[in-house]
């Protein structure tokens, strides 16, 4: 009964906190459990160095759930016209930007994920670039380079 009671109160801490970081917006029901934790990891390391934290995007959210899918389903692992991708959804910011990864296991936790890209000079420069204020999301579990229930992550920057 009270690990029933804890698992509640951990779900609905973790979509408030969810709805917090997405600017009080009520779009946190929209986000899986993958993408709430990779955001609020996010979030964390970027309040951690200085920056704000980013905005949820509904627009960005599925240009990156999109890719997600686009490279589960082909088998690849691949940018693209990620600049494309992205202001085909309407947004116009003069600036926008791309992390991509994918993890089984410990590393498909949004912790390792972020580690990762923190350890890559490009990656970091997305993840902590101060001009970045909105962001989307998109984790998906599939197949992929021969791993069941891999984790693939996309996520699509916008600012100036």
């Amino acid at each position: 009964m009270q690990a029933l009671v804890a698992r509640r109160v951990l779900t609905l801490m973790a979509a408030l906190a969810a709805a917090v970081m997405i600017g009080g917006q009520a779009k946190a029901a929209s986000l899986s459990r993958s993408e709430v934790a990779i955001l609020k990891v996010m979030n964390q390391v970027r309040v951690a160095h200085g920056l704000r934290a980013l905005r949820l995007d509904s627009r960005l959210e599925q240009v990156a759930r999109g890719h997600s899918a686009t490279m589960i389903r082909t088998g690849q692992f691949f940018h693209g016209a990620f600049t494309t991708r992205i202001r085909r959804s309407g947004v116009r910011a003069p600036r926008v930007g791309e992390n991509l990864a994918w993890g089984v296991g410990v590393l498909s936790r949004a912790r390792a994920i972020v580690n990762m890209w923190l350890a890559s000079p490009e990656h970091r420069a997305n993840l902590l670039h101060s001009g970045y204020r909105t962001v989307g999301v998109g984790a998906l579990r599939g197949r992929f380079d021969g791993y069941s229930g891999a984790l693939v992550i996309t996520t699509d920057f916008a600012g100036r």
